[in-house]
């Protein structure tokens, strides 16, 4: 998956740590939902999980509208993005909006794994982005 995968579409990128984690699961629930409303937007949810995991949790909690995919392998997002915390082979949580043309509109690194982002900050970047196509 590259950015060149949904171009011209704002997306919201969310590293998170694990899905199976409570406030892991609350963030994905809540983007899943609010990405819903937003058409043209595109909302990826990025752990180390692996794909099967992913998917379960995914059956499991009903989300259909985001994409939840694995950095398992090679940690490649987390090296790019700066969300890789090398010492426990986890993502750190963190929000990116990328706006159709691909300029980073906005980005959140949460200072505390188990905190959440600000998601009012993060959803009116979406809406802003999304409104802008």
């Amino acid at each position: 998956m590259t950015l060149a995968s949904s171009k011209g579409k704002t997306r919201l990128i969310c590293s998170v740590p694990s899905l199976d984690t409570p406030v892991c699961d609350a963030e994905t629930r809540r983007f899943n939902e609010e990405g819903a409303k937003l058409p043209g937007v595109e909302v990826l949810v990025i752990s180390v999980d692996l794909p099967f995991a992913q998917g379960r949790f995914c059956q499991t909690a009903g989300i259909k509208n985001l994409k939840c995919l694995s950095d398992h392998r090679d940690v490649s997002f987390g090296r790019a993005y700066g969300t890789l915390i090398k010492e426990l082979r986890l993502l750190s949580r963190a929000i990116f909006v990328i706006g159709p043309d691909d300029k980073v509109q906005y980005v959140e690194y949460v200072k505390e794994v188990a905190d959440h982002p600000n998601y009012d900050a993060a959803l009116r970047a979406l809406k802003l982005g999304a409104v802008a196509r």
